[in-house]
């Protein structure tokens, strides 16, 4: 446990009679980032709300720094609530350096933070507008900065990136690496599989409340899932083949399943065989997307639908 940031052990959560976690345990490492996925549902907001304390187990341990968390904790710790919270009626930074000081920053080191945040987030112009003024985008940048001000030892991060395009998209998750670098613990909830395969070391994935997949992106993704090779053609590929089956198809691209005993080369052959013209053959190992909708039956966007737990 030495090196666990955080700790499950054994965990089980109540609501009456109806039981919305059951019997879980994982550990996140000091100083990775840790990938917490699931559907709508699964019980991921549950949990972290435990963890955090607002929530009473019904059974079991949830651990920060081996010690159940409170006011005061010894850990710093940064949160990012799906449900937002900000002055919206105060001004972007007034509000900024209000959480810097509530966070212990001096006035004067939380004013130079906020500026030097905003001008890198493209904000630098807004610093005096207010919060309802700025798009739900923009709101979601302040919403991280201040999140990250104080340098947390541990950041949790549900959806940091909701409603963001790519390219802010891709700065905000960046800035995460960032912080990462510089020691930080993150545990990361997110519905987009690319940023997670991108930064995340490990991942739990929840489902009913209960353990579905647990471990290094690379063991998921071989455990859950099955190599796939994608084919970029012309002429007609055979839709039936003792060597595939097709998992998509459309006129110039496939994606084929090998069959159990089946190899690239004798796939290759067999599409050459049949008269297709091939620009790309290529094996692809099983992404994150094709793990989640293995184990869910929905892609990551459907699992966006607002229904929480």
């Amino acid at each position: 446990m030495k090196n666990n940031h955080v700790t499950v052990s054994d965990y089980s959560m109540k609501f009456g009679d109806k039981t919305i976690i059951d019997r879980l345990s994982f550990d996140v490492q000091r100083g990775e980032i840790f990938g917490f996925l699931g559907s709508n549902g699964s019980g991921k907001t549950t949990t972290l709300r435990t963890l955090l304390g607002i929530y009473r187990p019904t059974s079991g341990t949830l651990l920060i720094d081996g010690e159940t968390y409170q006011t005061g904790h010894k850990t710093r710790l940064g949160y990012l609530p799906e449900e937002r919270g900000l002055y919206k009626k105060e001004s972007v930074i007034d509000t900024m350096v209000y959480f810097g000081v509530l966070k212990g920053m001096k006035r004067s080191v939380a004013t130079v933070w906020s500026h030097d945040y905003l001008a890198r987030v493209g904000l630098a112009d807004k610093h005096s507008t207010k919060l309802d003024k700025l798009s739900g985008g923009q709101q979601q940048k302040i919403q991280l900065g201040v999140t990250i001000m104080n340098d947390p030892e541990l950041l949790i991060l549900d959806e940091p990136t909701k409603g963001l395009d790519p390219v802010n998209r891709r700065l905000l998750m960046d800035m995460v690496d960032e912080q990462n670098k510089k020691g930080t613990t993150i545990m990361l909830v997110t519905h987009q599989m690319e940023e997670v395969e991108r930064l995340c070391e490990r991942v739990i994935m929840l489902k009913d409340g209960k353990r579905a997949a647990y471990g290094t992106t690379d063991s998921v993704r071989s455990t859950f899932g099955r190599d796939v090779i994608v084919v970029r053609h012309t002429g007609k590929l055979p839709a039936e083949s003792p060597h595939y089956s097709l998992s998509k198809h459309s006129s110039h691209y496939a994606e084929l399943l090998p069959t159990r005993d089946a190899t690239p080369k004798q796939i290759l052959a067999y599409l050459l065989k049949h008269d297709v013209d091939i620009q790309l053959f290529e094996v692809r190992k099983p992404s994150l997307d094709d793990v989640f909708i293995k184990i869910y039956g929905e892609t990551p966007d459907e699992a966006k639908e607002p229904r929480r737990a």
